[in-house]
């Protein structure tokens, strides 16, 4: 929850704002300023105070405890201009709510913590559990002093500027170990631990069952991520306190599914009490992985709990993230922070360079030539199997003539997959030329270096004779100037010679140009391959030099009407 408290009558008109926009997520609380902001800090886990800086550090210096626990604050002056991040930037999300807050509020967010500064990952934002000297590793990573990184196991972690070799060191590690004095360790959520109990099982003899099989194996309780059991026991006081107790969810599986599972310990008691051989072992096998502690049971006379514990491999992630069609504004947010997650970057080599700057510093950088398409699409993907945070960025949406198509087809169900939307050629040369889009329309590649052009053409010609209105991607090159001529002939067996064309080239690039002719006057010379073409059905009209296509017939029919 966010407390919001405010002083002035124009402080509460921004503070109704952010409560109007947030109904779920905030609280207003009135009455005195010292009073409010006491009551919130003790109950949110965020703050906005629309008051001075300096009146807020005064109110909550006396209430500061732990670093970790305390809530995140942020500040907004009554003009609205600022929204600072104060305290708790990272571990309580003030520098986030600082940038969403300012989006909303339309005032700009200030942040300063040294690591977002410089555009480094923070080691404690990188959503992993992490001990040792944060301050002192994160303090050499900014002076770009050489920090090793000793991956023990893959895991798709942001960025970070590290060296093969260095006096400080930032381990990824499951394994129960202390860090040393110039280490920090980042505990990847890799461990299941299956169980299984009697009823009526003490909560703390499944801990003490669960912390001895981790503490034998050398592993560290901190990458547990769940615990798995049978679903007849979803409700057994003691595994869900256990799991309670640990900050981890409880995942149940039906006994047909865990007796699918093969295991090294089946056993009759668990078969005859609910329907699998195996428990504690089949549940955390499951999901995959590898068992590194076979089941073992309870000290208590009698056992009433069994437990098992696997390692899961790593799932990489592959975003393929659309870049829009080339000016900075028209690159969506989304777009950014994936950009600034991915700790590989694959990409054409112009498209990498318009984006360049929005990495984070440690960012791997694969780009290639045109006409690498398959090449890039493989890479990618070989990258996140291999545990990485992929991005695979292409113009427009990636899944527009881009690359989500290549990269989709190579991957399988072993990786994340997250596609983030872009603004077309097509939506952004629609926005220039007016409301060329505004009923049906296609859109139809001309290149046939991939499609048969039989293929492409019979497409145009079923546009055609649909009236759909149709844009035009890669219309013309210097090697193929013959099928922009013939697709425009078809399109002119079923439309009139004055038929709206708008030809735009470069959409929201410095160098942009657009104009609307007709299909009779296009003169396809003057088409390239940095050209759309978008031909309007028998509806569009062109009023004050803009295309218009009606959203629908009847509405045109009576908009003629009243314009006799």
């Amino acid at each position: 929850m966010i407390g919001l408290i405010s002083a002035t009558s124009a402080g509460a008109a921004a503070r109704d704002r952010l409560a109007a926009a947030w109904p779920d997520r905030t609280r207003v609380y009135e009455g005195p300023v010292g009073d409010a902001v006491r009551a919130a800090f003790a109950e949110c886990e965020q703050l906005v105070c629309f008051l001075a800086t300096g009146a807020v550090v005064r109110l909550v210096a006396p209430l500061l405890g732990d670093k970790a626990a305390d809530p995140g604050v942020v500040c907004v002056d009554e003009g609205g201009r600022f929204a600072v991040s104060l305290l708790g930037g990272h571990a309580g999300g003030a520098n986030e709510l600082a940038g969403a807050v300012g989006e909303l509020l339309g005032a700009e967010p200030v942040v300063t913590t040294a690591t977002d500064a410089v555009g480094v990952a923070g080691l404690d934002t990188l959503g992993l559990p992490v001990e040792g000297a944060v301050a002192a590793v994160s303090r050499a990573l900014l002076d770009g002093e050489p920090v090793a990184l000793e991956a023990e196991l893959a895991w798709p972690l942001a960025p970070l500027p590290v060296a093969e070799r260095g006096a400080y060191t930032v381990r990824l590690t499951d394994r129960a170990v202390e860090p040393g004095p110039r280490e920090v360790l980042l505990r990847p959520p890799s461990l299941v631990v299956g169980v299984g109990a009697s009823r009526g099982a003490p909560v703390d003899e499944v801990l003490e069952l669960i912390g001895s099989a981790l503490a034998e194996a050398g592993l560290s309780v901190r990458s547990v991520t769940q615990l798995a059991t049978v679903d007849a026991k979803s409700e057994e006081p003691g595994l869900v306190g256990a799991a309670e107790r640990l900050g981890v969810p409880l995942i149940t599986y039906t006994a047909e599914e865990l007796a699918g599972v093969a295991v090294p310990n089946p056993s009759d008691a668990p078969l005859a009490a609910v329907g699998t051989p195996s428990v504690a072992e089949a549940a955390a096998l499951l999901g995959g992985g590898e068992l590194l502690v076979p089941k073992r049971k309870s000290a208590g006379s009698p056992a009433m709990a069994t437990c098992a514990v696997v390692r899961r491999p790593a799932r990489g992630r592959l975003a393929v993230v659309g870049l829009g069609p080339g000016a900075r504004d028209l690159v969506t947010p989304r777009a950014v922070a994936e950009l600034r997650r991915a700790s590989v970057l694959v990409g054409l080599d112009q498209y990498v360079d318009q984006i360049r700057d929005l990495l984070r510093p440690g960012t791997r950088v694969l780009e290639s030539g045109l006409g690498a398409e398959e090449e890039r699409a493989r890479t990618a993907v070989a990258q996140a199997r291999a545990g990485h945070a992929v991005a695979l960025i292409g113009s427009g949406d990636a899944g527009v003539y881009a690359m989500a198509s290549p990269a989709l087809a190579e991957a399988s169900d072993d990786i994340d997959v997250v596609g983030v939307p872009g603004v077309t050629a097509a939506l952004a040369a629609g926005a220039l030329l007016g409301a060329p889009l505004g009923h049906d329309h296609v859109s139809i590649s001309l290149s046939d270096l991939h499609t048969p052009w039989e293929v492409i053409e019979r497409r145009v010609r079923a546009a055609a004779e649909s009236d759909l209105v149709v844009t035009f991607y890669n219309p013309r090159s210097r090697g193929r100037d013959w099928q922009l001529p013939k697709a425009l002939a078809a399109l002119a067996e079923h439309r009139a010679p004055s038929t709206p064309v708008g030809v735009v080239r470069n959409a929201s690039r410095p160098d942009e140009s657009s104009r609307v002719t007709t299909l009779a006057a296009l003169d396809p010379a003057s088409v390239d391959m940095m050209t759309v073409v978008t031909v309007g059905n028998t509806a569009t009209r062109e009023i004050a030099g803009r295309m218009v296509t009606p959203r629908g017939y009847r509405w045109q029919a009576s908009a003629e009407e009243g314009a006799r």
